[in-house]
C-alpha cells in the first residue's frame, strides 16, 4: 500500500499507551504517524515500546513542533479533524488521497482555535449510546483510519 495514501495526526498526545496502539495500527495501514508536541510522555517510553510492541520500529514517525511545522514539511492534500464537537459525521466525510486525519489530545482535544477554523473539516464517530461522552483515542484513531482506508483502497 502506499504509505502516502493518508496521514494520522496527534496534537499534542499525552497516553503513551494510546499512542503506542495508534503507531502499532499505522504500521499495520502503512501509513505514517505525525505527532504535534507538546507530548505527555517520552519516545523512549516503555508503555508505547510494550503497546507498539516490536511493529514500533517499522513506524514511519514524525515529531512536529506545531500545526504550522505540520503543515509545512507534510503540505497535505487536504485535512479532517476528529472530534466530538464536530457537527459531521465521519461517514460523510469523503477522503481523498494524500489527507491528514487529525485528532486531539485525550484529556483536551483540540485546540480552540481549530475550531473555529476548520469548522467545515470537523467530523465526529457517531456515539447513539447515551452515556458515553467519547471514546478512547486510539479506539476512534482505528476507527476513523479504517474508514478512510475503506474509501481510498480502490483508487490507489
Amino acid at each position: 500500500m502506499n504509505k502516502n495514501l493518508f496521514h494520522i495526526v496527534l496534537m499534542k498526545p499525552e497516553i503513551p499507551h494510546n499512542t503506542g496502539a495508534i503507531g502499532r495500527l499505522c504500521v499495520g495501514l502503512g501509513c505514517p504517524l505525525h505527532l504535534i508536541r507538546p507530548l505527555g510522555f517520552h519516545l523512549s517510553d516503555e508503555y508505547i515500546r510494550r503497546a507498539g510492541l516490536d511493529y514500533w520500529k517499522h513506524l514511519d514517525l514524525a515529531v512536529h513542533d506545531s500545526w504550522e511545522d505540520f503543515l509545512e514539511a507534510v503540505k497535505p492534500t487536504g485535512i479532517n479533524f476528529l472530534s466530538t464537537k464536530g457537527k459531521k459525521s465521519l461517514y460523510d466525510c469523503q477522503f481523498k488521497t494524500g489527507e491528514a486525519l487529525i485528532f486531539g489530545s485525550e484529556s483536551k482535544g483540540l485546540p480552540p482555535e481549530i475550531y473555529k477554523k476548520y469548522a467545515e473539516s470537523l467530523f465526529k464517530i457517531p456515539m447513539p449510546g447515551e452515556h458515553a461522552r467519547s471514546i478512547n483515542l486510539a479506539n476512534a484513531v482505528s476507527i476513523a483510519a479504517y474508514e478512510a482506508f475503506r474509501q481510498l483502497k480502490g483508487k490507489e
